[in-house]
């Protein structure tokens, strides 16, 4: 049965005068038991009782040739109710809009679990989000104004944050429902990798907020990513900060009525990105790391990040990608299945690049990777050109450095997609294999994110100091393979 008592048979009468509907009056009422939302003809059954008394006859008993629509009708064997009280069918709730009247029953939670079928996720459990109308909140304020003064009569503590909240009476309401069609758990403030909105809208009463923006012009400023200033937090924030006298003189109590319900937005499903890490050898020189695109026009087929991230996109029917680094950590946002086993897939689909130890990892295990940015060393051999004739007694001095400090502008070449700015790198060591006269083959030890190239041949002085100013010649690089990454992740998977 509802936690309903008789100190509330007056509120109930006063919600009732005013309009609302069932739902709004168990919230009004503090209702918190979630059942009751989806069995509200219970609560008609104490309305009628005790707030639409009958006529009687002269013989006392009471007349019932009411009118059918002044009268309660129950059908005992539904769940839902189908009755009014004190309104007609027809009447919307001048304070949800009808969203507790009309997207309520099984037909709605219906319309939404098609839609998210019809977007092909993969889910055991969802959390449902509901986005109003941000004038919803004026309504309520102004209803809670309304019977506020029965509650200070009746010595009754209760406080307008006691009243519950439209998208919470809705959500218990229909996510039962809506997890029923769609077969998984729906969870209540508890995260989950699945999240349907649902949102609705109502264009007949979009200006009752604009009294707050002259009243209360310091809590609405425009945003770049709103179009409108009059976001819910926002009117909110201007609620608190009026007085209850100078809203009444702005906005009536209780809130008038509308001929308009309110319109069901387009239901839009979003999973959470899913983070895959792993290691990747690259054997071929002419891929590069990402796509090379200069002014609008593609340099180069193919890409260490497309090889690796195509197969993940289509075995998670994802919207997109990010890829980064070596060991590699792809970004999978809004996918619309999880699968494990593609690693195989991708070394099948191409001879220039195998990985090993792919995995799903949490979000917070990425910061791994991030940390070892600065802190990891790479391993390189490269093929070098002199222009002077060298001998292997030339190259003997190169061992002997160790942790050189060295200045690189951003590169020519990688300056129309990185920022200019002078990052200090360290050289940790290098060794040489002597060729020829004019060949050599530099094995080095740098910190991560050194710039090798141009620390061989300078990048006309934007490399201080580089190879050709230690070896006093003009120096070029041929050939240059990435040996190794140093860094201990992710976890390697046993074979």
């Amino acid at each position: 049965m509802l936690s309903l008592k008789e100190k509330d048979r007056p509120i109930v009468r006063k919600l009732l005068c005013a309009g609302c509907c069932v739902r709004c009056v168990l919230r009004f009422c503090c209702v918190g038991t979630c059942s009751a939302y989806r069995r509200s003809y219970e609560l008609l059954a104490f309305i009628s009782e005790e707030s639409s008394p009958q006529p009687h006859d002269a013989s006392g008993e009471e007349k019932t040739d009411e009118p059918p629509n002044k009268r309660l009708r129950i059908d005992e064997g539904s769940t839902e109710a189908s009755v009014t009280a004190a309104q007609t069918d027809s009447d919307i709730c001048p304070v949800c809009l009808g969203v507790l009247q009309d997207f309520c029953d099984p037909t709605f939670a219906k319309q939404v679990s098609d839609a998210v079928k019809n977007q092909q996720y993969e889910f055991n459990s969802l959390v449902l989000t509901v986005s109003l109308p941000a004038q919803l909140s004026v309504r309520e304020h102004s209803c809670w104004l309304h019977v506020k003064k029965e509650i200070r009569e009746k010595s009754m503590c209760l406080g307008k944050e006691d009243v519950i909240q439209v998208k919470d009476a809705f959500k218990w309401a229909v996510q039962g429902k809506i997890g029923q069609e769609l077969g998984a758990a729906v969870l209540a403030n508890v995260s989950s990798s699945c999240e349907v909105s649902v949102g609705f809208m109502h264009p007949e009463t979009e200006e009752d907020c604009h009294f707050l923006a002259n009243t209360c012009p310091d809590c609405f400023k425009p945003t770049k990513n709103k179009a409108s200033i009059f976001t819910r937090m926002a009117v909110v924030k201007a609620l608190e900060k009026i007085s209850e006298e100078k809203f009444s003189r702005h906005y009536p109590c209780p809130p008038k009525k509308t001929n308009t319900r309110c319109t069901a937005l387009d239901t839009t499903c979003l999973h959470t990105s899913v983070f895959i890490a792993g290691r990747y050898n690259k054997f071929s020189r002419e891929l590069p790391q990402t796509p090379w695109v200069i002014d609008g026009e593609r340099r180069m087929d193919g890409s260490v990040e497309e090889l690796i991230a195509a197969p993940l996109l289509s075995s998670f029917r994802a919207d997109g990608k990010l890829c980064v680094g070596r060991p590699n950590q792809i970004r999978i946002p809004n996918c619309r299945r999880c699968v494990c086993y593609f690693q195989m897939t991708i070394n099948q689909s191409s001879d220039k690049i195998r990985v090993r130890d792919l995995q799903i990892v949490t979000r917070e295990a990425t910061s791994r990777m991030k940390e070892g940015e600065e802190e990891k060393t790479k391993t390189y051999s490269a093929l070098i050109w002199t222009q002077k004739a060298i001998d292997s007694t030339d190259l003997e001095f190169l061992a002997n450095i160790k942790d050189l400090k060295i200045a690189q502008k951003t590169p020519l070449r990688v300056l129309h997609r990185r920022p200019l700015a002078v990052r200090p790198r360290l050289i940790h060591s290098m060794s040489s294999i002597y060729l020829d006269g004019h060949h050599f083959t530099l094995k080095l030890c740098t910190q991560a994110g050194t710039y090798i190239k141009e620390f061989v041949h300078g990048d006309f002085g934007r490399t201080k100091p580089n190879l050709c100013d230690l070896m006093k010649t003009n120096a070029d690089i041929l050939e240059l393979d990435v040996e190794s990454v140093d860094i201990d992740w992710p976890p390697a998977i046993p074979d």
